[in-house]
Order: C-alpha cells, then sequence, then structure tokens
C-alpha cells in the first residue's frame, strides 16, 4: 500500500473513534525530513505512544504511522515482533528496535519472566540492531547497590548481544536521576558502572529534564555512549518530577510545543554519533494527530 492511500482504503476496518481520529490527522504530513539530517530516512516512532490504538487495530494504526511520515517503530516487547514484523514489512515500516521485558534483568526469577536467553534469541530472529533495557519498578530501585546489581548484568547480557550484532542500552525516566542511599543518583551509577561497549543508553530527552538534567549537556556527557535517542517535548513551566507516575498528562507535548529544542538535540546526536532517534509521546488525547504535528516539526528543522 502507497503511503497516505490509507484512508481511501481502510475506512470502516477498525472503530469509528479511531478512524475519525485518523482522517483528522494523517493527510497533512509530507513524508520527509530536513535534508541535514542524517536521521531523515531513519525516523522511528515508539509504539507506546499508540497503545490503545494497536488494541484496537494493529495494522490500520501501523499505516498511519506510516503515512505520517515515519520509516520505522520501535517495538515495546520482543514477544511482539512475531506478529508485527510482518505487517510492518508490507508497509515499508522497519524495525530495528525493541524494549525487552525488565524483569528478565530485575526480577528473573518472577514466574511468568522469560529469560534473558529467550529474549535475545527472539531479537536475533527479527534481526533487531539494538535491544532496550527500559524501566525499574519503584521497589526494585531504591538503593545504590539495586541499580549496581542491573549494570552488572546488563553488561553481561549486553557481551552476548554484542556477539550476535546487537547492541544492548538503557532507557531512563525520572526516577534515576532522584539521590540514592550514598548522595549519588540512579543515573550516576549507571554511567559510572556500565560498560560503554557492552550497555550504551537511549536518552529520553523529556525524562532527562524533569528529572533534572538538562538534555543537552547529558548528551554531550555521555558521548559515544548514546546509541538511541527518544526525542519527547515538555510543556513549558513542568516542574522537577522523579515518580513517572506523577507527572500530569499535559506535560507531554508534541514535539515543537514544549520546552526542548529538538534541532539542537538531533544536532548533538548526530555530533556524538547516536544511530536513530525515536519520536514518543506517552499521553495525548489523540495519539495520531499528535504523532502527525511531531514529524512536521522535524520536516521544519
Amino acid at each position: 500500500m502507497k503511503r497516505r492511500t490509507f484512508l481511501k482504503s481502510t475506512s470502516g476496518i477498525a472503530s469509528a473513534a479511531i478512524a475519525s481520529s485518523f482522517t483528522n490527522s494523517i493527510m497533512a504530513f509530507p513524508n520527509y525530513l530536513s535534508e541535514n539530517s542524517k536521521y531523515k530516512k531513519t525516523i522511528g516512532l515508539q509504539l507506546w505512544t499508540v497503545r490503545n490504538q494497536m488494541q484496537e487495530d494493529k495494522r490500520k494504526t501501523l499505516t498511519a504511522i506510516s503515512d505520517a511520515g515515519y520509516y520505522q517503530v520501535e517495538l515495546g516487547d520482543t514477544n511482539d515482533a512475531a506478529e508485527l514484523l510482518p505487517i510492518c514489512k508490507d508497509l515499508g515500516l522497519a524495525v530495528t528496535s525493541s524494549f525487552l521485558n525488565w524483569q528478565a534483568i530485575c526480577t528473573p526469577a518472577a514466574k511468568g519472566v522469560p529469560s534473558l536467553d529467550k529474549i535475545l534469541e527472539q531479537a536475533q530472529l527479527a534481526n533487531l540492531k539494538h535491544l532496550v533495557f527500559g524501566y525499574i519498578n519503584k521497589p526494585n530501585r531504591q538503593t545504590s547497590d539495586q541499580f549496581k546489581r542491573y549494570a552488572e548484568t546488563s553488561n553481561q547480557f549486553g557481551e552476548k548481544c554484542a556477539k550476535s550484532g546487537i547492541q544492548l542500552c538503557y532507557h531512563n525516566h525520572s526516577f534515576e536521576f532522584a539521590p540514592l542511599d550514598n548522595g549519588k543518583t540512579g543515573f550516576d551509577i549507571l554511567i559510572e558502572q556500565l560498560d560503554e561497549n557492552h550497555c550504551k543508553f537511549e536518552l529520553d530527552v523529556f525524562w532527562a529534564k524533569i528529572g533534572g538534567w538538562d538534555p543537552i549537556e547529558t548528551l554531550n556527557k555521555l558521548n559515544g555512549r548514546v546509541s538511541q535517542v527518544h526525542l519527547k517535548d515538555l510543556k513549558n513551566g513542568s516542574k522537577t518530577c522523579f515518580d513517572e507516575g506523577q507527572v500530569p498528562h499535559e506535560a507531554f507535548k508534541e514535539l515543537g510545543n514544549g520546552s526542548i529544542d529538538m534541532a539542537k538535540v538531533m544536532s548533538v546526536s548526530e555530533k556524538i554519533g547516536v544511530d536513530q532517534c525515536h519520536v514518543e509521546q506517552d499521553q495525548s488525547p489523540n495519539p495520531i494527530a499528535s504523532i502527525g504535528q511531531s514529524i512536521e516539526h522535524l520536516n521544519t528543522l
């Protein structure tokens, strides 16, 4: 299916509410990024942005993402690969990155948690370039020793991933920037403890900023250690918050509607060797409209 033909060929597939959202938001956004960006033909979308739409109709949602001008999607779990990769291939969407089940690193003995070897097998079958360790729940992020343990496990797993040509990376929220028992932050410990070859970072600029760290300064500090970046804008005037569950929904903004200079983020990302960037917006009253607005902003950079 060609891009921008979605509305003509898929009407009536999903619910009327989703169809209305797509109709109002897709057609205005051309499929290009500025010529001076290395990310022009690789810009991705993290599928958490459209998680509700994916539950309604996966193919229709992925088609809308393609029509909006995205070239790839980042999966939320390697378990999703078998179902989603054939659809993405049909639509011309690349899939090079996926989050893994965070419990496999933090609580591997918990019931139903897949082994890291199983996750790596799924990543290999999907021909992924990146695997992302992207969350730690509250009970497991209270001490510096916990962060050190996860770093050690990540280094060991990252070495296995590297042998398969896959880069493991850690995606931050804001809780990592809160002081711990030793006065350091969890992010400080990860910087110190993670092997820069075996576990890099996927820096989420929204979460860094709301956690009190300047995204540009952080990117420069991590020079050579960031493999991916999440492009996500933060409402002007938002206060520092270390608890991801307490961040107001309205703090999440489309690119260009907030306080983060995305042109500078992408320029610095290119300078320090970031491989690829993914748009993400955790909360939006209309995610399909939001992803269109965000890529339209990137088109102007």
